[in-house]
């Protein structure tokens, strides 16, 4: 029998290995990324149109755009088109993005000659019907307002408007006003310009067979339309460092964001980084997390984040405290940034960070549909395949010498701006 008192032996993560998808074009031209997995009874479709806010002349249009395409088509309203979705057992969702448009599409095997064309013509000939989007406009409006109200929020808008600039498609922040502008025209002139075939790319995991690949040229390979250059958004100019405080009426806490501008993960120094990040703040015993919630009881959560889109990124520490710990909270968060720039470290430390990341890895590739997102990453940031292999040799190799040099490059706390809001 199974003595439950005795806990599993632990295994190294030995091998790691992201499948090979198939490319195949579509007849015009779109490419297509198979991950066939006959065994499975479900289909992942995944549509990727390469465009985000650097392309928006209107702010909010992008986001706007993504999510009316699900409120009525030419030949469906929003409601006929969530019943039949619902009816076949299907679900589709919109994951945000700045730099991308993703539309998600869960089905059944067999219901996907059912779903495939609902999901296309959902995407290619939407009706932005007006009453619709007036509704998407206050609601948007109203949720906006909620999360205004937030510590967390404002921090987080505070600093990275600070970071890339109010006017930079990473940096600006949405008001009510940017809503209520927008009309559909706004919506039918985005859509026409940027959802086209060279613009966009799929992604087919589960059972993806032949069948499925034909549903997709038919559905998707058939549509022509000119497509537009896309826009790299100019960098950032000055890099801000020092404090901003912003006052909050009636907070019980204050909010604490501290980063900096990074980069892309075309960066070479983007996979160091990443580890590093994990050390301070990426995982449940990281430094920080150690230090102010379980050494000092300051917090209930503290982690920082490398942030990384597809033209630039940043990293940040985020945490909210008593407005009587601000102070403290703050130093010993650089404290702990300066800590990495002076010692290299400990080998003990490091075999945890290193064994955690791997399972984390090796988590995200259980099963093909979470390994579908693991080439998708990749291959929407313009990376090779290979590039996984890099950063697994990365995690397993990097030294603490080598990773000290990296913080004195990139945590030195002087670098680093502080937003508090309380």
């Amino acid at each position: 029998m199974l003595n439950r008192r005795q806990s599993p032996p632990i295994h190294e993560v030995s091998k790691l290995v992201l499948p090979t998808p198939r490319l195949v074009s579509l007849d015009n031209g779109i490419p297509v990324y198979l991950m066939d997995y006959p065994d499975q009874d479900i289909v992942k479709v995944e549509v990727v149109f390469n465009t985000g806010r650097a392309e928006e002349t209107k702010r909010l249009t992008s986001r706007a755009t993504a999510r009316m395409l699900r409120e009525g088509s030419r030949l469906y309203t929003a409601a006929e088109m969530a019943e039949l979705i619902d009816f076949y057992g299907g679900t589709v969702s919109v994951p945000a993005g700045l730099d991308t448009s993703n539309f998600l599409l869960y089905s059944l095997k067999k219901y996907a000659g059912e779903l495939i064309p609902l999901f296309a013509h959902m995407l290619l000939e939407p009706a932005f019907p007006e009453a619709e989007l007036e509704t998407f406009k206050e609601t948007s409006t109203q949720e906006l307002q909620i999360d205004l109200d937030k510590e967390e929020v404002l921090a987080y808008r505070q600093i990275t408007e600070l970071i890339f600039g109010e006017n930079h498609p990473y940096g600006y922040n949405s008001v009510p006003e940017n809503y209520l502008a927008l009309t559909p025209a706004d919506l039918f002139e985005y859509h026409q310009k940027w959802y086209t075939p060279t613009n966009c790319m799929i992604f087919a995991s589960g059972h993806a067979d032949a069948s499925i690949l034909a549903l997709l040229n038919k559905h998707f390979g058939a549509f022509r339309r000119e497509g537009m250059q896309r826009v790299v958004p100019e960098p950032p100019g000055m890099e801000p460092s020092g404090k901003v405080h912003m006052r909050h009426p009636g907070s019980l806490q204050t909010a604490i964001k501290i980063g900096c501008r990074m980069f892309s993960r075309k960066h070479p120094d983007y996979n160091g980084v990443f580890v590093l990040n994990t050390i301070l703040g990426g995982y449940f015993g990281s430094r920080l997390m150690t230090n102010i919630r379980e050494k000092r009881g300051f917090t209930y959560n503290i982690y920082s984040t490398l942030d990384a889109m597809q033209h630039d990124g940043c990293l940040y520490i985020a945490t909210e405290v008593n407005k009587g710990k601000t102070n403290a909270t703050i130093k010993h968060i650089m404290a702990e940034m300066q800590a990495l720039c002076d010692t290299p470290v400990p080998e003990e430390e490091l075999s945890m960070v290193r064994n955690y990341l791997l399972g984390m890895l090796l988590n995200g590739l259980d099963g093909p549909l979470n390994s579908s997102d693991v080439v998708k990453s990749l291959i929407v940031d313009e990376l090779p395949l290979e590039e996984f292999d890099i950063l697994v040799d990365t995690i397993r190799n990097i030294t603490p010498e080598q990773l000290m040099l990296l913080a004195r490059r990139y945590l030195r706390p002087e670098r680093y701006l502080t937003v508090t809001v309380g």
